[in-house]
C-alpha cells in the first residue's frame, strides 16, 4: 500500500481478512437478515441500494427475492467476489466500484442498507455526514435507510484490548483493539497465523452512540427515526447485540 493511502482502500488487506470475515455462515446468516428488513421499515421495497456491499451478502438474497438492487463498494477485490456468486446463480445486481462519500443517484432507492459496520471509516464526522446526506439524496421521498453497526455503548459494556480465536481451518487469529481519540475511534490491529504465515493488518473507524448516530441521521435530514438492538428488532438497551437505526426519507 502507498504511503498515505487510507487502509480501506488498501486491498491486501480484504485479500487477508476475507476467509474469516465473510466465511460461508456469514453468508447463510445474510439471508435470514435480510428477511428481517421488511419488519423494521414497516414498508414494501423494489429498488434497494446495497451501500458497502463487499461481497454481496446482502445484495445476493435481495436479488433472489426480487428486488432491483444495486450494489457499491470500493473494493475491487470484494466486488469481484460478488460478481463471481451472482454469476453462478443468475442474478441480475448492478454492482458500482465508487466511494461512498460520492455515490449518490437522487430519488432512485425505495431502501438503503448499509450493514456489518461499513461507516465511519474516515477521518472526520464531516464525511460520515456527506455519506448520509448521499443515502438521504438517493431515497424515493417515502424511502427507509437501515444502518447496522456496532454501537459505542457495546464496545464499552464488553471492551477487551485483545483476543485470540483459534478459526475453524486451524488458523490463528490474534485481535488487538485500542479506543483512541476520546473514544471517538477504535484502532484495530490483527495478527493471522495461517499455514506458516503471519499476516498482518490495521485499520480503524468511528466509533458512534446510539444518541450520536440519531443526531447525526437528523442532520442529514431523516424523520421517524428508530434505534433497534439488533436486525430482529430488539430494543436498543444493555442488551443490545448492535446499534441499528431506521430512519426514513419525508414522503
Amino acid at each position: 500500500m502507498k504511503a498515505g493511502t487510507p487502509w480501506f482502500e488498501d486491498e491486501t488487506l480484504w485479500e487477508a481478512i476475507y476467509p474469516f470475515t465473510f466465511a460461508d455462515e456469514r453468508f447463510a446468516a445474510a439471508e435470514a437478515e435480510v428477511a428481517e428488513l421488511p419488519k423494521l421499515t414497516g414498508s414494501p421495497f423494489r429498488r434497494v441500494l446495497d451501500l458497502c456491499c463487499g461481497p454481496g451478502r446482502h445484495s445476493l438474497p435481495l436479488a433472489r427475492q426480487g428486488a432491483h438492487v444495486t450494489a457499491v463498494d470500493r473494493s475491487a477485490f470484494l466486488l469481484q467476489k460478488a460478481r463471481v456468486r451472482a454469476a453462478a446463480e443468475n442474478l441480475n445486481i448492478e454492482w458500482i466500484q465508487e466511494d461512498m462519500r460520492s455515490f449518490a443517484r437522487p430519488d432512485s432507492f425505495e431502501l438503503v442498507i448499509n450493514l456489518f459496520t461499513s461507516f465511519g471509516y474516515f477521518g472526520e464526522v464531516e464525511e460520515d455526514l456527506a455519506v448520509l446526506k448521499n443515502v438521504f439524496n438517493s431515497l424515493t421521498p417515502g424511502g427507509c435507510f437501515v444502518i447496522d453497526l456496532m454501537g459505542k455503548e457495546i464496545i464499552a459494556r464488553g471492551f477487551s484490548p485483545s483476543a485470540v480465536e483459534k478459526l475453524p481451518d486451524g488458523s490463528i487469529l490474534v485481535q488487538m483493539r485500542e479506543i483512541t481519540a476520546d473514544w471517538y475511534r477504535i484502532r484495530s490491529h490483527w495478527l493471522l497465523a495461517r499455514e506458516q504465515k503471519l499476516t498482518e493488518v490495521r485499520f480503524e473507524h468511528a466509533l458512534y452512540s446510539g444518541r450520536e448516530l440519531a443526531d447525526l441521521l437528523k442532520k442529514s435530514g431523516f424523520e421517524r427515526l428508530k434505534l433497534f438492538g439488533s436486525l430482529q428488532g430488539i430494543p436498543y438497551d444493555v442488551n443490545a447485540k448492535r446499534l441499528v437505526a431506521v430512519a426514513m426519507k419525508p414522503a
